[in-house]
């Protein structure tokens, strides 16, 4: 099955560096990141994985767990922590899910369902695909996907903008335009006509457009 934005995230239950989890209970009733790695042990994963250990308290003001993944065995991310954290200067402060036999990459359409195997003998060549990015919702939908070449470093600035965003949004009638950042304009959603604008901004707004209007952040 191909995982599609607003698909419920499959649920699983797997070991981790913080011990055994099933994802939706641990998920809680709020937010999620669930973010994959080709293999343990290689360069550009060792900073991204430093990197949101660093950002961990942004998640946490956002209500928004992380949880890595790769399909190297939990005993191989313990070890890989200690290299992150002397080369990055943050431990690992998330759970790292030991995936051995592929199962959670296959359910989440990172190999195909028939893929046949374990870690044993794989390289990050051979999971290169094992590298996408899922932000899931408080309803254990998919609200994000994002897949990155094994050669270019994931931008988690990035990603917690779009939290921001998907928050924002999730809670007013807006949209957020390009290049969006807490504080700017956002957009009044075509659904809202000027009459229920005007009880929600008394204010009033900026038309650019019929279809495009501008008004302060709520």
């Amino acid at each position: 099955m191909t995982l599609r934005i607003n698909d419920q995230a499959p649920d699983f239950t797997a070991n981790t560096t913080h011990g055994q989890i099933s994802f939706h209970e641990w998920l809680g009733d709020g937010w999620g990141i669930l973010f994959s790695h080709p293999k343990d042990f290689t360069p550009v994963c060792t900073t991204e994985l430093g990197y949101v250990a660093k950002l961990k308290p942004e998640f946490e003001k956002r209500n928004c767990k992380v949880i890595g993944l790769s399909i190297d065995s939990v005993d191989d991310h313990s070890a890989w922590s200690k290299d992150i954290e002397e080369t990055q200067g943050h431990a690992v402060n998330f759970p790292m899910i030991g995936d051995t036999d592929l199962s959670v990459a296959k359910l989440y359409n990172m190999f195909p369902a028939d893929e046949s195997g374990t870690s044993e003998g794989r390289t990050a060549m051979t999971n290169a695909t094992v590298r996408t990015v899922y932000v899931v919702g408080p309803d254990k939908n998919i609200k994000l996907m994002m897949t990155y070449p094994m050669t270019t470093g994931r931008n988690f600035d990035e990603i917690l903008r779009v939290i921001d965003s998907m928050q924002l949004t999730a809670a007013h009638k807006v949209a957020t335009p390009v290049n969006w950042k807490q504080g700017d304009d956002v957009i009044i959603v075509p659904a809202v006509s000027d009459e229920q604008a005007k009880e929600k901004y008394p204010d009033g707004w900026n038309t650019v457009k019929p279809y495009l209007r501008l008004v302060k952040q709520p």
